[in-house]
């Protein structure tokens, strides 16, 4: 391990120990043209936060575009997930995981050739990205394109999402990711606004004039 890298990894371990945010290691590459911030958030009764108006995730994914100037588009299921019993939500997120279901979502992005690098967010769900985003995923060439990796979550980071997504986006290169808890996300908005706008910097973002 170089001194670089190891400076690196002590940083992001200091971040996650005081903040509950991190910063994954991935591929080397870089960010390039346009960029497309697309996400899955969910509202409602959240573990640790209680009743929410805005969706963990959907809050940092528009702290990203805000610092970015990328496009944001959000992921929706045509059959919504329970909102206001948190078990039942678990209970149905769970039996999609284990059958790798692909729920049906309400719209696709047209213009998704048109960017270069696509941000992809989502909290995690029993280790890994709700199938929505996998339903996404499924109808997207990702050959050339450039992924940044998000996740809000109550402990278990990123799980094994990372790693499926390599294997569903073929071809993509994979930027270094970040890893919020949820109660971050929503309880301490300007840290996590510094630490979005610290993360973007060290992957050479700047927000297009």
């Amino acid at each position: 391990m170089t001194r670089r890298e190891f400076t690196k990894m002590a940083a992001a371990f200091e971040i996650a120990s005081a903040t509950g945010i991190s910063i994954g290691a991935e591929d080397s590459a870089s960010p390039k043209g346009k960029a497309l911030v697309v996400y899955f958030s969910h509202t409602g009764e959240n573990y640790g936060v209680g009743n929410i108006t805005e969706g963990n995730t959907a809050i940092v994914a528009k702290m990203i575009a805000k610092e970015t100037g990328g496009k944001l588009f959000e992921i929706e299921e045509v059959k919504p997930y329970p909102k206001d019993d948190y078990g039942a939500c678990c209970k149905v997120a769970q039996k999609e995981e284990r059958e790798g279901a692909r729920p049906a979502i309400k719209a696709d992005f047209a213009d998704f050739e048109q960017y270069d690098t696509i941000f992809i967010g989502f909290p995690i769900w029993y280790g890994d990205a709700p199938m929505p985003v996998y339903t996404f995923i499924d109808k997207h060439g990702w050959k050339g394109k450039t992924v940044v990796p998000f996740c809000t979550h109550e402990g278990s980071r990123f799980g094994k999402s990372v790693r499926h997504l390599k294997e569903v986006c073929k071809e993509a290169k994979f930027l270094d990711g970040l890893e919020m808890t949820g109660r971050t996300a929503q309880k301490e908005r300007d840290e996590a606004a510094k630490y979005v706008k610290d993360w973007l910097a060290q992957l050479g973002f700047k927000k297009e004039a």
